[in-house]
């Protein structure tokens, strides 16, 4: 089908939604804690995106992808269709908070409801400290924090409403422990992990968890070019994308 964009729905989306539903429900193939819940997912053309929406799709749910890759977001919803999990691809930049509030509201019009948010979006920069630009500071925050902040800043309001939702933030053993050479990626993920703290606090009670996720080097095409010594070599992207899954079905903060 052809990439749905965010001021254009119709009933067929209901429509598909019921009958992938119905052949996953039916298939005995699948595990259906999320049966019912859609979740989206920020980033989703490759790598921890990518992976996260084959779990959860395994674990039941409807799959809202969100990229700026047309082609590879397509190739990723036809392997959750597969599944039999019901998924609709949207075009964002998640550093754009108009692309990614408009992403949102087209999710909503088609599924009705959010319950987890996964904001996976991000870049990544290695670079020593003293030769960065601060036009490539900026770019990296523009993606990496404030492109999540656009994510959450989207969803927050209705899962607010509803009382119940996941937000679940991709952050990174950077965020905890800078390495050098990675100076502004990892400002930018102490700042991600700085900011989930508080929110995490703040929504106790609302009824919106708020998690983080933390991966090590993970095996995904931002790091290909990267050489990790064999004692620590880079992770699959599936541990990380089952780690967000417990992440919601278990309403962990880490």
């Amino acid at each position: 089908r052809a990439l749905r964009r965010f001021d254009h729905w119709t009933h067929v989306c209901y429509t598909q939604r019921r009958e992938q539903n119905g052949a996953m429900k039916g298939s005995g193939k699948m595990k259906t804690r999320m049966n019912g819940k859609t979740v989206l997912i920020t980033g989703a053309s490759s790598g921890i995106g990518r992976a996260a929406a084959l779990a959860f799709a395994r674990q039941g749910a409807s799959l809202a992808l969100v990229a700026r890759n047309a082609e590879r977001l397509q190739a990723v919803a036809e392997e959750v269709r597969a599944l039999g999990a019901a998924a609709e691809p949207y075009l964002a930049d998640t550093s754009d908070q108009a692309q990614i509030e408009a992403a949102v509201q087209s999710a909503l019009a088609c599924f009705g409801r959010l319950d987890a948010a996964l904001c996976n979006a991000g870049i990544y920069l290695r670079c020593p400290a003293k030769d960065l630009s601060m036009a490539q500071i900026r770019a990296i925050m523009e993606t990496n924090f404030f492109g999540t902040l656009n994510t959450v800043y989207a969803v927050l309001p209705h899962m607010l409403a509803q009382r119940a939702g996941s937000i679940v933030i991709t952050s990174s053993m950077d965020g905890k422990k800078g390495v050098p050479p990675d100076a502004a990626y990892a400002a930018t993920k102490f700042a991600l992990n700085g900011f989930q703290q508080v929110l995490r606090q703040e929504l106790r009670g609302s009824g919106v968890h708020v998690g983080a996720i933390f991966p090590s080097r993970t095996d995904t095409p931002q790091i290909a070019h990267v050489d990790c010594p064999g004692i620590t070599p880079k992770a699959d992207p599936s541990r990380v994308a089952n780690a967000m899954v417990k992440c919601v079905l278990k309403r962990k903060k880490e």
